[in-house]
């Protein structure tokens, strides 16, 4: 069929189709939009500007981006040997703002294929792209006036550039999609909002209420005790309560659940070590004597079991970490003890290697108690090389026990 012919027929459905449609582009409806177009055609094409008819048929998906196809149809005037008609068939995206609002702008993108018939000869078919904008002005909920501008561009043969200036008018019909109602604008429907008096731009839950990051029934934003143990009982600040005591005299308001404590609400020292009841592994130390961490005497020489090291090497085997951290924590907790770190080896090689070996041994592990918190100006070192071995050197288990650093007290 001649291209001239079906602008015709296309003009001709798309006002049936508009005089049956509710009539704009709700998100969730289906819209038409029957142009004019003016085509300001690329001068290397050699033909006069001319006026055509476009069609469009559109789906509003989301409440800032459509999708359409349409049927743009012009005839060209130009010298007797150059008639031309363009059919084109093509896609856009449109990404649209303010779509409540009587102006809506929006941008728009797409691809499509242009048919020409040159009269007489095999009609062309040439790949195009387009890009554009416009606006819409919508006195009503379903129709609007569609003013457009598009540049398209082919990608096959002569690279012509056309400008085409649109203007139509827009229908839509069908069900739209219901917009979400939320009052308080945090992002959950009123439906499913359980608090919908949040203030805005407070973060909120699935539920919509503020975030309550330890389960403690106070929000992060009033919470002064942000990690307070699931399932305690807190007060308005989300601390939590221990009872027994009244709330104005809590001075240990992070007391564990269940432990002894005193008039403060702070948990009871019976042996008054500066070790709780509930982590003294010695709970009846005499007075005055130095403890350690887990509230036991500290003797002559602090032993570090675990604390070992690979064979001829100053490494330390896996698992020292910890009781190392431990040992720090007793040099921090007493700080007028004076230690030396004496190292050892086993008797395996040269005694004069092996006591280098012993000295480097109990550097290392001197270094660690530094960085882990222990004042260096208490920590001398010392390698006794394998002259005071623990265990017996004539078998594998008794050599690694030999390979030991151990803390010896100065100033006892």
């Amino acid at each position: 069929m001649n291209i001239r012919n079906t602008r015709s027929l296309w003009m001709l459905a798309a006002f049936a189709l508009a005089s049956t449609a509710m009539a704009g582009d709700p998100v969730g409806k289906v819209y038409i939009t029957p142009a004019f177009d003016m085509v300001d055609d690329d001068p290397d094409r050699f033909v006069e500007d001319t006026e055509g008819f476009s069609l469009t048929v559109g789906y509003a998906a989301t409440e800032n981006f459509n999708f359409e196809g349409f049927v743009h149809s012009v005839s060209f005037d130009g010298d007797a040997m150059n008639p031309q008609d363009d059919l084109e068939l093509g896609f856009n995206a449109l990404a649209v703002f303010n779509r409540d609002g009587w102006f809506s702008p929006f941008l728009l993108g797409g691809l499509s294929n242009l048919q020409t018939d040159f009269g007489g000869t095999e009609d062309d078919h040439i790949l195009a792209g387009s890009w554009g904008g416009g606006l819409m002005v919508s006195p009503a909920e379903n129709f609007g006036l569609r003013l457009q501008y598009r540049q398209r561009t082919q990608f096959g043969g002569p690279s012509f550039s056309d400008q085409i200036y649109s203007v139509g008018f827009q229908f839509a019909f069908g069900e739209s999609t219901p917009k979400m109602m939320d009052a308080d604008s945090d992002g959950v429907a009123d439906s499913l909002d359980q608090c919908p008096n949040t203030p805005i731009g407070t973060v909120v839950d699935a539920r919509g209420c503020e975030l309550d990051s330890d389960g403690d029934g106070v929000a992060d934003s009033r919470d002064k005790c942000p990690n307070t143990r699931r399932g305690a009982e807190v007060d308005g600040s989300g601390c939590e309560i221990v009872r027994g005591v009244s709330e104005g005299d809590e001075q240990c308001p992070r007391t564990p659940a269940g432990a002894k404590v005193d008039e403060r609400g702070c948990e009871v020292d019976s042996d008054n070590d500066s070790v709780v009841d509930s982590k003294d592994n010695c709970p009846n130390t005499a007075a005055g004597v130095r403890v350690d961490i887990r509230g036991c005497e500290i003797k002559a020489v602090i032993q570090l079991p675990g604390v070992n090291f690979e064979s001829n090497s100053d490494r330390l085997l896996t698992g020292a970490e910890q009781v190392l951290n431990d040992a720090a924590a007793t040099l921090q907790k007493n700080p007028d003890l004076i230690v030396e770190v004496a190292g050892h080896t086993d008797s395996d090689g040269a005694a004069a290697y092996n006591a280098s070996l012993s000295e480097r041994r109990a550097r290392e592990v001197r270094n660690f108690l530094v960085n882990a918190g222990a004042s260096g100006d208490n920590l001398s070192v010392r390698g006794y090389g394998e002259s005071q071995p623990i265990a017996d050197n004539s078998t594998a288990d008794g050599k690694a026990a030999n390979r030991r650093v151990e803390l010896r007290i100065l100033n006892q």
